[in-house]
């Protein structure tokens, strides 16, 4: 088990993960990302047209191991 740490970076600007949480595996690694940008997207996208969420994953020497993405839009064509 090793702990690793989520980034956000959103409209708000990037949020940095002090805490880390203690995970098994790249699936749970992953598992945990699609809720942040799920969780986030909810929350923060309702009132916009366009937005970028991502989460940048930093293992326990603070190298980034992974980054995801996000990304909304919509238009109305008439």
């Amino acid at each position: 088990m090793s702990r690793y740490f989520f980034d956000l970076h959103n409209g708000g600007g990037p949020t940095r993960d002090e805490e880390g949480v203690e995970l098994n595996s790249r699936d749970d690694i992953a598992r945990v990302i699609r809720r942040i940008l799920l969780d986030v997207a909810t929350d923060e996208l309702t009132e916009l047209q366009r937005g970028m969420i991502s989460v940048t994953v930093r293992d326990h020497t603070g190298q980034p191991v992974c980054v995801s993405s996000l990304s909304f839009n919509y238009e109305w064509l008439k």
